[in-house]
């Protein structure tokens, strides 16, 4: 199976593209720094011949809005198109748990346009909601901090370690479309300001963790279950703990 891999030089890309080929699949790392630009279409004909599989983990260069809107559906457009033509057989993409559930997250918004497109394509799918990775902790924290505090909502987070994302993205493509969405998260539930907290407490830093049932996350209020998964997901091996705890050696 040639897979071409969308995002390929970056955190999950990477991996994916490690674990096909440790499958004995072809996996071919695909990004700007590759020649490969989903934004203006250049070297996507070229990179999709003979490719049976599409993978994409692209992300945005900015989180801005409408820059996020714009290359979401700019590069997904233009993907499905040459995927299409090329007689790509399998459309994988990656999300997030909730993307349907915080309209005022300008992320989600898109990331959903995106699902939006790929489901309306006619192309076999699979699209794979991940829960936050373990990685983005200490960014979550900075972007919840207003000078020592960090105002976080007391509602329910299920992270994920990107390694695991990467395996399970790398076995939905190496299967049979799902024409549908499957869901993937960490093995542990917490509340998301206790997490938060133990983990800069952890890291000796001085700010305080405040729970906040109206804090925003990226411009959206959280409920109970807004990222977290339902019953039917797959759950991962990497607890966080033992994560967090290989970090600090």
């Amino acid at each position: 199976m040639k897979a071409v891999v969308i995002g390929g030089t970056g955190l999950i890309g990477s991996k994916v593209v490690r674990k096909l080929d440790d499958h004995g699949h072809e996996a071919v790392p695909a990004s700007p720094k590759t020649g490969v630009n989903t934004l203006t279409g250049e070297g996507l004909a070229e990179v999709l011949q003979g490719a049976q599989v599409v993978i994409d983990v692209s992300n945005s260069p900015s989180y801005e809005d409408e820059a996020v809107m714009h290359f979401f559906r700019t590069s997904t457009t233009n993907l499905l198109q040459a995927a299409a033509e090329a007689g790509v057989t399998h459309y994988v993409a990656l999300s997030i748990v909730g993307t349907d559930r915080l309209p005022e997250n300008g992320y989600f918004r898109a990331k959903l346009a995106q699902e939006k497109l790929i489901k309306a394509s006619g192309l076999p799918y699979s699209v794979v909601h991940a829960t936050q990775f373990f990685e983005f902790m200490n960014g979550i924290a900075d972007s919840a901090t207003e000078g020592d505090t960090v105002r976080i909502a007391p509602v329910k987070f299920q992270p994920i370690h990107s390694d695991d994302v990467a395996t399970a993205v790398a076995r939905t493509a190496a299967g049979t479309p799902l024409d549908g969405t499957v869901e993937i998260a960490g093995p542990d539930t917490f509340r998301f300001d206790e997490l938060v907290r133990d983990v800069l407490t952890a890291q000796n830093d001085p700010r305080t963790v405040v729970a906040d049932p109206h804090a925003p996350y990226f411009g959206s209020e959280l409920q109970e279950a807004s990222l977290v998964p339902g019953a039917g997901a797959q759950l991962a091996g990497t607890r966080f703990a033992d994560w967090f705890a290989q970090q600090k050696k």
